[in-house]
């Protein structure tokens, strides 16, 4: 027998019926984005691994466990390049930034990106997959806190206008290189004795990554992340200000948010301001970001401040479903043309008519083998078609084709008028 070949575990087909929540979600997120001023981009789906390796963070689950990575094929010279499916989307958005000169635009530089696929080899849970697609956006070149709060506001606006409801955002200030370090050291004060008592995980955080230990989601360590010293109480000055003033323009944004002191999101890039998104009342995670002030200059350029962020589209998607929001169904046909004779002859003239009426931007469907012309009509109404175009030998002897409404007023169905080939178009379309 045949091998019936299947999707991978963690991957999945995005089929037809789908496609209206996704045309649906892409087309509020893009008019939210560029309302706000900022513009598409794309970057490849492969990138050079050591682009990851060196923002992400070693110590980072991403880095550790889920990046599939791989060697290229040899060059003429025998050497062999590693590369890496694209596992985040902020890293190869920033070396485009570098690489296009865009630091040499208008600053900040605003630029989104849409449903692009993202690769974790992670253990496949609800709403997210091996491979999931994000919406992200990355605005570089300026460290003005209401950068931080228009790109909040942003994602907020798109959630609510996709009519999402009982959404939760959280907030947070990780600090910086200034104020950082003296935090990570009372972590580590505060772990050292409890750390025999850690899962395997966070006892690997604490030498290579102490503020992931406030990452960890193993049931055993919750109590010790909540009774944690927070990273708020030790912020300098300028870091307190920029976070002051964060919370300032999302109270003038109308964006409602909690702080959430033990908010530390999963990538090493992180500074100052930090963020996540939820909705409902299980609180199902949408996406989240934060400013990443030394990104640029890991990937060798000037100091550039940014921030970003990244939405799993499938997670919003399913969240959309669990409150029973339906997109707008997708665009019945106008015209669903019908041959009342199975010649070669009158085939010929219908391909003709549907060519025609679809290079007039009409939607136009018809039917294909042998069907009779009462099968064709049973298509016909079950494609949600206004009209049905009936061609027969009758109409093509004397000029004309007979236009049947199939949708409108009851006393515009099932009426039937003939309509001479040249006066079609407007007909349809009511001119």
């Amino acid at each position: 027998m045949p091998v019936l070949y299947r999707a991978l575990q963690g991957f999945s087909d995005i089929l037809p019926e789908e496609q209206p929540y996704w045309r649906f979600f892409e087309n509020v997120a893009s008019h939210v984005a560029e309302l706000y001023g900022y513009q598409r981009i794309e970057t490849p789906t492969l990138e050079e691994t050591a682009v990851y390796l060196r923002t992400a963070g070693a110590g980072t689950d991403i880095v550790e466990k889920e990046m599939y990575t791989f060697e290229d094929r040899a060059d003429k010279e025998g050497n062999r390049t590693s590369l890496t499916l694209r596992p985040e989307g902020t890293a190869g958005v920033v070396r485009a930034y570098l690489e296009h000169g865009l630091f040499k635009l208008p600053q900040p530089v605003k630029l989104y990106y849409m449903s692009t696929p993202i690769f974790r080899h992670d253990k496949p849970q609800a709403g997210r997959y091996r491979e999931h697609h994000q919406f992200g956006c990355e605005a570089l070149g300026d460290s003005d806190p209401a950068v931080d709060a228009e790109m909040i506001s942003l994602l907020y606006q798109v959630y609510t206008e996709l009519g999402l409801r009982d959404i939760h955002l959280q907030i947070n200030s990780i600090g910086d290189q200034n104020c950082r370090p003296q935090y990570i050291e009372r972590l580590r004060e505060y772990y050292r004795p409890l750390l025999n008592e850690c899962c395997d995980d966070c006892q690997m955080r604490f030498e290579k990554n102490p503020l992931r230990l406030l990452d960890c989601k193993e049931p055993q360590d919750q109590a010790k992340i909540a009774a944690a010293p927070k990273i708020v109480d030790f912020l300098c000055g300028p870091c307190r200000e920029h976070f002051d003033a964060l919370q300032h323009y999302l109270t003038l944004y109308e964006v409602p948010c909690t702080l959430n002191p033990l908010l530390v999101r999963g990538l090493d890039y992180y500074t100052r301001t930090v963020f996540e998104f939820a909705a409902g009342e299980d609180k199902l995670a949408l996406g989240g970001g934060g400013r990443y002030d030394g990104l640029a200059e890991i990937l060798g350029g000037n100091p550039t401040p940014g921030i970003g962020f990244g939405a799993g589209v499938e997670r919003i998607i399913r969240a959309m479903k669990r409150q029973g929001i339906t997109p707008p169904p997708p665009e019945k046909p106008c015209a669903f043309v019908v041959y009342l004779a199975r010649t070669p002859e009158l085939k010929d003239e219908v391909v003709k008519l549907v060519a025609q009426l679809r290079h007039a931007g009409i939607k136009t469907e018809m039917s294909y083998g042998d069907r009779s012309a009462k099968a064709q009509m049973k298509q016909a109404n079950a494609s949600g078609a206004t009209y049905a175009v009936l061609v027969g030998a009758n109409e093509l002897a004397n000029g004309f084709v007979s236009v049947r409404t199939l949708q409108g007023t009851i006393d515009e169905e099932h009426k039937q008028v003939e309509v001479k080939p040249e006066n079609l178009i407007a007909y349809l379309t009511g001119g």
